[in-house]
């Protein structure tokens, strides 16, 4: 068959030439030369077949109807992606809507979920425009409300301006009270406790946590501390302060006061203070900020370890003066932490008794030292105990009594061992306490509130 096509091409081209020799036959003037013969010029047309280009031109339309056929295939399949991910687009859209007006109690988790299936067709729509050099106007507009989403889901998840978590917790709280209520009903009920006093046998138990909020600058940011003045006759009763520390889980570079627990649940009317100090050329003086997570507010001052030092520093939260004092001996910059917590070499307490600083010596070899501050940072009164303080993950105080804790799981803190300070007296205990999170950053008792 392909032989017979090539003898009938080669026919075709002969005929073509003999028409056209034909079609162009005329008569000349010749000359004659000196021996007599006869010369004549004849210009012959151009008229042989392109036999390879047409065969090149064969081969190129082949390859091209190919590609169009895979590209053909390929928005197919598009198209098809694309309305499943419209229809999910559509489905997320009024998931966020529903979330921006507060109509689902919507927790961490489901915003995890919500950022997952965003990126998700966010990566799609990606392929999709490289693919088509960005020439789809549906594709561009995809992209642009898949952006769009994207960024109202990350300030929703930043700024809970209803304050479903706490409040939910709260209403959780309440019904269980409720129900303790209702089932001793009938029952004696004790005397309730005296707080600032210490006329009782000791730490027993401690209830549940609760979440109260989230700190202003993210969930990324996990290290640091917060909580309520813990002095007794302070001016501020109501203020609450939180310090959260750097994306390196060390420097205390700024932190934030509220004037009420409101303010603090809806980020309102905040005050912020920042420690560091610009120099020149991207170069700051961080003298005054903080190391680590153990600061704590006591009597309108905040108190906390001077940064990349082994001085105690008190911050008065009226007029930003910063006061400090060296405590000798006392190591820093995270030679004797806490398990699993860095740079929190000095971690300040308040109890019923006053103020109090943990720390750990060389010559005590990282076991944890008791010294009680006066408001002048001077160390009135010191007592070493038998606990490794790598050993353990946080410690506080109680009527002069230090607590220490371990971890039990991921979920659970044990405290396990105390020194009273009145008797020079250890011993051990089991009082098991949940956690939220896996590592505890800051753990302070307020005598005020009897609660840590």
């Amino acid at each position: 068959k392909t032989l017979g096509k090539m003898l009938l091409q080669l026919l075709l081209a002969v005929a073509l030439v003999l028409h056209a020799v034909a079609s162009s036959a005329q008569n000349v003037t010749g000359t004659v030369d000196e021996s007599g013969r006869c010369l004549c010029t004849v210009v012959l047309p151009d008229v042989s077949f392109p036999v390879q280009r047409m065969e090149s031109l064969e081969y190129k339309a082949y390859n091209l109807n190919i590609s169009v056929q895979q590209e053909i295939t390929k928005i197919k399949n598009f198209q098809g992606t694309l309305s499943v991910y419209l229809q999910r687009l559509l489905n997320l859209t009024q998931r966020v809507e529903v979330m921006e007006m507060g109509g689902i109690a919507y927790t961490e988790l489901n915003f995890e979920i919500v950022k997952l299936e965003i990126k998700e067709m966010e990566s799609l729509v990606a392929q999709l425009r490289r693919s088509m050099d960005g020439s789809n106007t549906v594709v561009e507009t995809l992209y642009a409300e898949i952006l769009n989403i994207s960024i109202m889901v990350n300030q929703l998840e930043s700024y809970d301006k209803n304050n479903v978590l706490a409040v939910r917790r709260q209403i959780v709280a309440l019904r269980k009270r409720l129900q303790d209520c209702e089932t001793n009903l009938g029952q004696a009920t004790p005397p309730p406790p005296k707080y600032g006093s210490c006329d009782h046998g000791g730490l027993k138990n401690v209830s549940k946590p609760f979440v109260a909020q989230l700190n202003w600058r993210g969930f990324n940011f996990k290290y640091g501390g917060w909580g309520k003045d813990s002095f007794p006759g302070t001016s501020n009763e109501d203020l609450y302060w939180v310090a959260p520390l750097n994306g390196d889980g060390r420097i205390m570079e700024t932190f934030r006061r509220y004037k009420s627990y409101d303010d603090l649940l809806l980020y309102k009317n905040p005050i912020d203070k920042t420690l560091s100090r610009y120099v020149s050329h991207n170069n700051y003086d961080y003298s005054s900020c903080g190391q680590g997570s153990g600061m704590i507010a006591y009597n309108n001052s905040l108190y906390y370890n001077c940064y990349n030092t082994r001085d105690l520093c008190k911050l008065d939260l009226d007029s930003g003066a910063v006061v400090r004092k060296t405590l000798n001996d006392a190591v820093f910059n995270n030679r004797f932490s806490y398990a699993a917590v860095t740079f929190q070499d000095f971690d300040f307490a308040a109890d019923e008794d006053g103020l109090w600083v943990l720390y750990s010596t060389e010559q005590t070899a990282g076991n944890i030292n008791i010294g009680k501050l006066n408001s002048s940072l001077m160390v009135e009164s010191t007592w070493t105990t038998s606990q490794y303080k790598p050993g353990v993950t946080n410690a506080f105080m109680i009527c002069g009594v230090m607590y220490a804790t371990r971890p039990v799981n991921t979920r659970r803190e044990e405290i396990f061992y105390m020194y009273d300070t009145k008797t020079g007296q250890e011993g051990t205990l089991s009082i098991v306490i949940d956690k939220m999170m896996e590592t505890v950053q800051s753990l302070t008792y307020n005598p005020k509130i009897g609660r840590a």
